[in-house]
Formats: C-alpha cells, sequence, structure tokens
C-alpha cells in the first residue's frame, strides 16, 4: 500500500486504488510458484521448507458486546493478514475483501473489482503453498466502523470501512504507531491457530523502536515489551498454537525504510556518524541473553553457579 497506492515507500508509486492489490496479487501468485519450484526440484534432496512471511497487527473491537465493532475488527484482520494468507491456506482472497472492494468499484462507475481475481486453476496452485507461516506482529489497535463517504477515487486504506483506535495508557516507547499491547499478539495467534488450520509459526519480527536515543542505552521500555510479547507466546502455546521459533526484530539498529536511520530497533547500538559503525549493547542485550540461555524466561528462584 504505502510502495504502491501513497507512494510513500519506494517504488514510490501513486497508483490510487487498485496498485496495492495487484502489487499483492503478483507476489501471491510469484510465492506460490517458487513453492512449486522448490517442491519438485530440490525438497526431496534437500528436505527444506519454504513459506511466506506476514506482518499483521490485531484488531479489536471497541466493544465486543457490538455485532458491528466485531465486524469491523474483522475486516481489520482480513484485510491485513487474510489479503495473503486466505489464499494461501484457503484458496482465494477473504470473502469480506472481495465483497467490500466489489461493491465500492461497482459504486465507482467501474466495470470490474479493483480486487484482481484468480482462475480455478490458480486457487489449486495457490493453496497450501506454505510449509510454515512466519509472523511479524508488534501492535494492536481497536477498530470501529467507520463509513467513508463515497469518492470517485476509492482506496485500499478507505474500502474497508473503519477507524483504528489507541487506548491512550498503552505505552508508546518507539515510534507514534508503535504501541505495547501484549494481548493482542495471543488473539492473533489464536486467531491464526483457527482460521488456517492451525500452520506452523514462525514468529519472525516482534520488537520495538526508540523515540529518543539513550545516552547509557537503558532501554528499559524494550525490556518490558519483549517480556510482555513473549509471556503472550507462551500463553498461546498453552492455547495449542503451533508456534516453534521466535526471532525479535532485531539484532542492530539499522535503516528503516524511509526513516533511515533515525528508528533504532537494534539490541545493539549503532554509531552511524563513526565510519567503522562501531556497536554497543544496550540493557535489552544482557535480558535477552538470559531468555535464549534459558530457552524462556529464567526461573528466579534458580541459583547461578
Amino acid at each position: 500500500e504505502k510502495g504502491y497506492e501513497t507512494g510513500e515507500h519506494a517504488p514510490g508509486l501513486k497508483l490510487g486504488g487498485c496498485g496495492a492489490y495487484k502489487a499483492a496479487h503478483h507476489i501471491i501468485k510469484t510465492h506460490a510458484k517458487v513453492w512449486h519450484s522448490y517442491n519438485n526440484t530440490w525438497r526431496r534432496a534437500q528436505q527444506g521448507m519454504v513459506g511466506i512471511s506476514l506482518t499483521s497487527g490485531w484488531g479489536e473491537p471497541v466493544d465486543p458486546r457490538s455485532q458491528t465493532d466485531r465486524d469491523a475488527a474483522e475486516r481489520y484482520i482480513q484485510f491485513h493478514l487474510g489479503w495473503f494468507a486466505n489464499p494461501i491456506y484457503r484458496g482465494d482472497y477473504p470473502e469480506i475483501m472481495k465483497n467490500y472492494v466489489g461493491r465500492k468499484s461497482a459504486q465507482q462507475g467501474l466495470g470490474r473489482s479493483r480486487l484482481p481475481t484468480f482462475s480455478v486453476q490458480e486457487k489449486t496452485y495457490i493453496k497450501g503453498t506454505s510449509d510454515f507461516l512466519g509472523i511479524g506482529h508488534y501492535t494492536t489497535r481497536y477498530v470501529i466502523q467507520k463509513s467513508f463517504p463515497f469518492l470517485q477515487m476509492s482506496s485500499y486504506h478507505t474500502d474497508c470501512d473503519l477507524a483504528e483506535l489507541v487506548d491512550p495508557k498503552w505505552p508508546a516507547p518507539g515510534p507514534n504507531w508503535l504501541y505495547s499491547v501484549p494481548w493482542g499478539f495471543r488473539r492473533l495467534l489464536n486467531f491464526i491457530k483457527t482460521q488456517y488450520g492451525n500452520p506452523l509459526i514462525y514468529v519472525t519480527e516482534n520488537g520495538v523502536s526508540e523515540k529518543v536515543q539513550c545516552t547509557q542505552l537503558c532501554d528499559e521500555w524494550r525490556i518490558e515489551y519483549l517480556k510482555g510479547y513473549i509471556n503472550e507466546i507462551l500463553k498461546a502455546l498453552n492455547d495449542g498454537v503451533n508456534v516453534k521459533g521466535y526471532t525479535a526484530w532485531s539484532l542492530l539498529d539499522k535503516f528503516e525504510w524511509n526513516k533511515g536511520f533515525s528508528e533504532r530497533f537494534g539490541f545493539y547500538h549503532v554509531d552511524f556518524k563513526n565510519r567503522n559503525k562501531p556497536r554497543y549493547p544496550k540493557a535489552s542485550v544482557d535480558y535477552y541473553k538470559k531468555i535464549i540461555g534459558a530457552n524462556g524466561f529464567p526461573n528466579p528462584r534458580e541459583v547461578m553457579s
């Protein structure tokens, strides 16, 4: 959406209303081709796995008793995660996506939906092309219904008729979009279990950046974030979700999309102004080392020898 509709990210194209859907359509078909290529040519000898990594927030209805809010939250997750996961695990785009984009396209007087369609052969070819699901997750939103006025140029952003809200009490240590809401991760993982037949999951991205560089490298908020989110993954494991591995984002501070080097997700601070780019461990390094060493949270009663 940011690369092919708003032009905010590379390649900077502003193909309003259809660019994001076309790009995603090609990604899904290309992913399936790569999976089949590996499956037919190398799997027998290598015994490897091919999956896809999808990044998604969680959408929680503002009022869980309201059917309207529940429907809006459902649209949130289907327009984010379902957009890519549904074709791969169930053979086609989510029905709610097809209905909403199709209806809005008709209102615009278009002869067909801005959301492309898969042929019967393509649906069969794409379905099941993932040996595991990689999940990137950072934050959660409350979701309510919001009807956008009829626009001649509808967009991915307005197609789903919803508004995203945040709780002002949620910690927001990093950029303005990233609030720490650990319980949303457990709900997202359980949604995947229910919706896609409990696939094998690897958490490929999860972490938080910092707004202000801490000169003492004392990133307590990152420690609290990791503690909360990893704890919710453990709860999801107890729920029967098939999570196999976890990768924090990220080892080093790095170039972050259109934010450049200003947004720092790393365990290690990188001095980008020094030509040798020296690296310094933040406080979270020691904490994460203990988690890795214990393959979970260390027992506070255990005496280290």
